[in-house]
């Protein structure tokens, strides 16, 4: 590992009970990359401050939603309104954020952690718009094409807040972590027990 980023927005990473122990998940390489980053794990949590573990303002964080949008030029950190529609300000929609809060899990987990906390739709919603499929590749199967890793996400999103190193500096050990999966003949998420010797 290259050292940690020290990241001036923070992430806290909500995740779901049944993705801590996937072998291919990439919560643990956030939190080990970035300098500010924060790994919670559960079902729900009463606001901000409660999963956050201290003093936070709802209108200083916001939250990676589970959407995406159509058209070019979007990406790759886009600001929404309630209703889903890129807000037209998307530089005032960025100022003053101090924290992003990210959904750890697959698609379903994702969706149960989002209508299980309420509290989530007082922050400010961003989707993310990949630039590229996921690394992942065959390696973890996505319920739609245009899914990535929790943590391409959250490198897409400091690209955009923070500049292109922070990017860089999560994607390395990931795709170390993809490398040696291939290597070790992991398909799936799970171990290929027939290539064991």
């Amino acid at each position: 590992m290259s050292g940690t980023v020290d990241n001036k927005t923070a992430v806290l990473i909500l995740q779901h009970p049944q993705e801590q122990d996937h072998v291919l998940g990439t919560a643990r390489l956030i939190t080990e990359t970035l300098a500010n980053a924060k790994l919670v794990i559960g079902l729900s949590w009463r606001n901000l401050a409660h999963a956050l573990g201290e003093p936070a303002e709802a209108k200083d964080w916001g939250v990676l939603y589970l959407g995406s949008i159509k058209g070019e030029g979007q990406g790759p950190l886009v600001a929404l309104d309630r209703k889903g529609v890129p807000l037209d300000d998307q530089a005032s929609a960025r100022a003053g954020l101090k924290g992003l809060i990210v959904l750890d899990g697959n698609w379903s987990q994702a969706k149960a952690l989002w209508w299980r906390n309420a509290w989530l739709t007082k922050l400010r919603r961003f989707v993310i718009v990949p630039d590229a499929p996921s690394l992942y590749g065959n390696l973890r199967k996505e319920a739609r094409p245009d899914a990535v890793s929790t943590l391409e996400a959250v490198s897409l999103a400091l690209s955009v807040l923070e500049g292109p190193d922070a990017r860089e500096a999560l994607l390395a050990p990931f795709k170390e972590m993809l490398a040696k999966a291939r290597a070790a003949g992991v398909t799936g998420g799970k171990r290929d027990r027939r290539r064991r010797r």
